[in-house]
């Protein structure tokens, strides 16, 4: 499985933004698709996850940071897996990295691929 994300930029405070996950690999619909990210001098964290395509359901979580605010969510057409992200913050400037994991989770540990990153920078 590869993935790509994409979408990053310098926003304002309550500004919104998009990012976008490419997934790639003939099993990439089995694995359940999360979105972290890391401040500087912070531990990568948890953000949100969505259960794999071969789920019964889009079961979706979010940290309590982002949650009524982010939204996770699948193309299954596309391949592709989204963090739309509304009233933004400064304390959601970090990197901000996609993942792929067979468990449905919020622990770093548990996910096997991941992409390589992309830049959220927030000004207040």
């Amino acid at each position: 499985v590869q993935l790509q994300a994409s979408g990053g930029g310098l926003v304002q405070a309550g500004d919104s933004l998009r990012l976008s996950c490419a997934v790639s690999g003939r099993t990439a619909s089995t694995y359940h698709m999360g979105w972290f990210r890391q401040a500087p001098g912070k531990q990568r964290e948890f953000v949100a996850v969505i259960r794999s395509s071969s789920g019964w359901d889009s079961m979706t979580s979010y940290a309590d940071s982002v949650k009524g605010r982010f939204t996770i969510s699948r193309d299954n057409a596309k391949n592709t897996v989204t963090l739309q992200m509304n009233s933004l913050k400064p304390e959601d400037t970090a990197v901000y990295y996609c993942a792929a994991s067979r468990i449905y989770s919020y622990a770093t540990s548990t996910y096997d691929y991941w992409g390589q990153g992309t830049q959220v920078t927030v000004s207040s």
